[in-house]
C-alpha cells in the first residue's frame, strides 16, 4: 500500500473550497499528473457521482474512474477508484481557519494480486506523483476558488 497526506491551506471558505474539489474533474487543472478529467454523471455532485481520469503513472496513461463513496459538504469527501490492479481512495477534509479552509488530502494507492508485489516501489513513484499534484493545489488553492 502506498500512501500520500498533505495539509493545504486554502484562502477561500470551506462552502467554496469543497464545492471546487467535489467537482474532481477539475484535478486537471491542479494535478500535472492528470492528462484529461470529465464528470460522468450530472449535477449535482452527490454520493454516487463519477469522474472519469486519465492518469499519467510510470510513463503510462491510466484511465480511472473515481466514484463519490461519501459526500459531507462542506466538511468531508471520499473518493474511490478501483482497476485490475489497484485500489484508489482519496479522502478529502475540510476545517473552517480564519476566512480560510485547512485541507487534509489523503490519499492510498492499494495494490490488487500480484501488484502488491511491486508496493515498495509503487509507494516511491506515488510519492513524487503526490508532490507534484500538491504543489499544483498548493498553488490553485492561494486563489480564490468558486463552487
Amino acid at each position: 500500500m502506498a500512501r500520500y497526506s498533505a495539509v493545504i491551506q486554502s484562502v477561500s471558505d470551506p462552502a467554496s473550497t469543497f464545492g471546487y474539489l467535489s467537482r474532481f474533474d477539475r484535478a486537471v487543472e491542479w494535478d500535472p499528473g492528470v492528462a484529461e478529467a470529465e464528470m460522468l454523471t450530472s449535477e449535482p455532485i452527490a454520493r454516487g457521482s463519477r469522474f472519469r481520469l486519465v492518469a499519467r503513472f510510470v510513463g503510462r496513461s491510466v484511465p480511472l474512474e473515481y466514484e463519490v463513496v461519501e459526500f459531507r459538504a462542506p466538511e468531508r469527501l471520499v473518493l474511490h477508484a478501483e482497476t485490475g490492479l489497484i485500489n484508489s481512495t482519496d479522502t478529502i477534509t475540510f476545517e473552517p481557519d480564519g476566512s480560510g479552509t485547512v485541507v487534509t488530502y489523503d490519499a492510498v494507492l492499494d495494490g490488487k494480486g500480484l501488484a502488491r508485489l511491486a508496493d515498495p516501489l509503487l509507494a516511491l513513484a506515488f510519492r513524487r506523483i503526490g508532490d507534484r499534484a500538491v504543489a499544483g493545489l498548493r498553488a490553485r488553492l492561494s486563489q480564490s476558488v468558486s463552487r
